[in-house]
């Protein structure tokens, strides 16, 4: 059967999609990208905020179209089938399933009486299909949350905090390294409470180490750090591991104690501070990436103001920032003194003018510098290469490195650039061995 997977939200449910796609590849089905030529067509959903929930039911609908032409079945997976399956399967009955998280580990015998074609058992152990660039592949080492923050509903989505075994981590990382894969990017709802539930103590650091020592591997990059759970021992420690590359993504959501106590967030300004400082510290070129939330209830001038000046305090290389959305089922939904959204949009605009300022004082900072960057295609009209250093992501909003060469590379291998311009969080540059020649 001819089936075509719409992955939306995260890189943890792109993750899942990439497991499901496995799962039908095993069992002889074909995934096909081009929607008109599906058979079935299976939506992996978001529905942590509003905006997600939105583009979830546009996609569902858009989709749904297709049963005119090819499409005989149409399958809704994910958050936003986990959270509101009854009032989604009473809204939109040209959804054939609903098929929530928590049935994933019957996955293959629903997807068997959906579709009327053989689907394996085995969800999750199967290889799956990797929909990254072959270079960039995700490494998802934990399910659920354990932190309860006042405005999250994943914990009601997904479930507490779930470890998987370090052995079958390992074993999933060497497939990834074996087909090719060179950058890892370690995640989870939150990737430093890893081994808590099941081992009983932190245990992020011993999978690092483990997987430092496959071959292949060039870059691991590790995403969702939450504060108070990054440590001395962990920051000096991951030193000694050559591939972890020093790029940390801590989501701190605010800078005002007051706000983070509302929002049930553990540790506090002083300590985030002291952990940025250690960092810095540490290392010559760490990356220091966060989010933040704009507008939660009771959040004062004051408070947004001490917001302010804890980022021109960090001077964060890379920030992302929202307005408050206000979740059913969350403690924050209920709560007084719920801000205006014209009042949020406005403070988000203010806080994203101070930090785009700091990311081009940051960017301009690098002009000199020389960044090993991994190459990802080369624009067809002006001959640059594009691609990312360890200060970006593969999400697409941390920024690109674009350098012109004499020399010929291909995609998914390294080069190492000298940066001449900065624009935001892009860089301009040039082949560091063409810089080196022009000096001589």
């Amino acid at each position: 059967m001819k089936i075509g997977v719409v992955s939306l939200g995260c890189c943890k449910n792109l993750v899942d999609s990439e497991r499901m796609m496995g799962l039908l590849r095993q069992s002889g089905h074909e995934i096909v990208h081009n929607v008109h030529e599906a058979e079935a067509i299976i939506v992996n959903t978001c529905g942590f905020i509003e905006p997600a929930k939105e583009e979830a039911i546009n996609t569902i609908l858009e989709m749904a179209e297709y049963k005119n032409e090819n499409c005989r079945k149409l399958i809704v997976a994910g958050c936003l089938a986990q959270r509101y399956k009854a009032d989604l399967q009473a809204e939109m009955p040209e959804v054939d399933y609903f098929l929530t998280i928590s049935e994933y580990p019957k996955m293959g015998q629903i997807l068997t009486q959906v579709l009327g074609e053989k689907v394996l058992d085995g969800y999750g152990k199967n290889t799956r299909l990797v929909s990254t660039k072959p270079w960039t592949a995700y490494l998802k080492i934990a399910e659920g949350c354990d932190n309860r923050c006042s405005y999250c509903a994943i914990p009601g989505i997904r479930g507490g905090y779930v470890s998987f075994p370090i052995e079958d981590l390992v074993a999933e990382a060497k497939q990834l390294a074996a087909e090719g894969v060179k950058e890892l990017v370690v995640i989870a709802q939150d990737t430093s409470r890893y081994g808590t539930d099941c081992y009983g103590r932190r245990r992020i650091w011993d999978l690092l180490t483990e997987l430092n020592a496959i071959e292949g591997l060039h870059w691991i990059r590790v995403l969702y750090l939450y504060p108070d759970e990054i440590d001395d021992e962990f920051v000096t420690g991951i030193k000694e591991l050559k591939k972890v590359i020093p790029y940390f993504d801590i989501p701190v959501q605010h800078g005002s104690d007051k706000m983070l106590q509302l929002m049930n967030r553990r540790g506090s300004v002083e300590g985030i501070l002291r952990t940025v400082k250690l960092i810095r510290e540490t290392y010559e070129m760490p990356v220091l990436r966060t989010t933040m939330i704009v507008g939660f209830p009771q959040e004062t001038e004051e408070d947004f103001q001490k917001m302010i000046d804890f980022i021109q305090e960090v001077r964060w290389d890379r920030l992302g920032a929202f307005t408050f959305s206000n979740e059913e089922d969350t403690p924050a939904y209920t709560m007084e003194g719920q801000i205006s959204q014209e009042i949020m949009d406005e403070r988000l605009e203010r806080l994203m003018t101070v930090q785009n300022q700091i990311a081009q004082e940051n960017g301009e900072a690098l002009i000199g510098k020389t960044l090993e960057v991994l190459i990802e295609n080369q624009d067809g009209l002006t001959g640059y290469y594009h691609g990312r250093g360890i200060h970006s992501a593969p999400d697409g909003i941390d920024g690109l490195i674009k350098f012109k060469s004499s020399r010929s590379y291909q995609p998914g291998t390294f080069a190492w650039v000298k940066v001449t311009k900065a624009r935001h969080h892009d860089l301009i540059g040039v082949d560091a061995c063409d810089a080196e020649e022009v000096t001589a």
